[in-house]
């Protein structure tokens, strides 16, 4: 009896916690979108590609039919073994606006994506930069005009929504739930003054902003975060701002197996324990949160004790969750999640940590 009151005062903490997290997220929903006024800035599109000949004959004419009237296009080649470089040359040769860049293995640099992403910025011609991935395409004409829009004196970095494309299948879901809830943890921190990650899908810096943080040199030796890092390292309340116009979206393509997404994302957390402390401890906290309350909730509710509390208070942070994720996924085109809501969360959960235990036992040092 002992133990199952602590577990039930344990149980009532870790529902209170979930739902402060979940009002810092509402503040996403009170994220209004209000149309800046085009500004008509030099515009430089950064593109680094490893082996994705096939990908950019399909993207690269979206991204040069944007409807922005200055702009160039950087198409970075990352020691690619494919047709890679070939495809970006037939488009240069009648582009006038596009550069590139093409990297060559050296060893102190051989399979850093930062190496090359910042030679591609040194190359470029304009301050402001605009960053998506080789595998991804804008979702209108407008995304160069709507990203652009929200640079001020004071916002140097700009936040976008970087989607996965629709399809069939569970680890579609799964795929697009976690990229959903890392946007709505990503730009309500933005909002209450702690931004502290992007995705290189949709995302936009000044250059003279890149070199005055002397660029990726303080992570240079972590294979990943280029984006997230780099943002953690430099972002703060007054230089970072957000973009959620459905015109300033990107979609990418998602991994089509559970492996590959698996590779995928220990890339991407393995650069989380560089984050600041204080983003650690906010993040660590609300999945420490999310796991007690999935464990807790099935041992107090096969012990039959307090059940009709227990119960009350499981159906509150659902209720909350689905409000607040609901009007989310809304405001960036995810509705379909909803109904998978409970069961992609629990896998979520289970994966994350399968791929934490595996991040520590193992080292990945290629991002391709």
């Amino acid at each position: 009896m002992i133990v199952l009151n602590a577990l039930f005062y344990t149980f009532i903490t870790v529902v209170i916690i979930q739902l402060l997290y979940y009002s810092i997220f509402s503040q996403f929903i009170l994220l209004n979108h209000y149309p800046q006024k085009q500004k008509n800035i030099a515009v430089s599109v950064l593109v680094c590609a490893k082996n994705e000949a096939k990908n950019l004959k399909e993207f690269i004419p979206l991204i040069l039919d944007q409807d922005y009237p200055s702009f160039e296009l950087v198409l970075i080649n990352d020691c690619s073994n494919d047709e890679t470089l070939a495809v970006m040359k037939s488009f240069q040769a009648t582009n006038n606006n596009i550069k590139i860049v093409d990297v060559k293995p050296i060893e102190a640099f051989w399979g850093n994506k930062k190496y090359a992403l910042t030679l591609g910025i040194k190359a470029s011609s304009n301050n402001f930069l605009l960053f998506t991935d080789a595998d991804c395409k804008p979702l209108s004409k407008n995304w160069i005009k709507e990203m652009s829009s929200h640079f001020t004196n004071k916002k140097r970095i700009v936040l976008g929504y970087g989607a996965y494309r629709k399809g069939k299948g569970f680890l579609n879901k799964l795929i697009r739930f976690e990229t959903l809830l890392t946007a709505i943890q990503c730009f309500s921190y933005a909002k209450i003054g702690m931004p502290y990650m992007a995705v290189g899908r949709n995302l936009a810096y000044r250059k003279e902003t890149f070199f005055e943080a002397r660029g990726f040199m303080n992570h240079m030796n972590v294979r990943s975060g280029d984006d997230d890092l780099f943002v953690n390292q430099i972002a703060d309340a007054t230089n970072t701002t957000i973009c959620i116009s459905k015109d300033s979206f990107t979609e990418s393509i998602p991994k089509h197996s559970l492996s590959e997404w698996i590779t995928q994302k220990k890339r991407h957390v393995s650069t989380a324990k560089y984050y600041k402390l204080k983003h650690k401890l906010i993040l660590g906290l609300f999945y420490v949160s999310q796991i007690l309350f999935w464990i807790l909730s099935l041992i107090l509710l096969m012990a039959l004790f307090n059940w009709k509390i227990v119960l009350g208070l499981i159906l509150v942070r659902f209720i909350v969750q689905y409000i607040i994720i609901g009007m989310s996924a809304k405001k960036l085109n995810e509705k379909d999640l909803l109904i998978f809501l409970p069961v992609v969360e629990l896998f979520l959960i289970v994966s994350q940590m399968a791929i934490f235990i595996s991040n520590n036992t193992s080292k990945h040092n290629r991002w391709k």
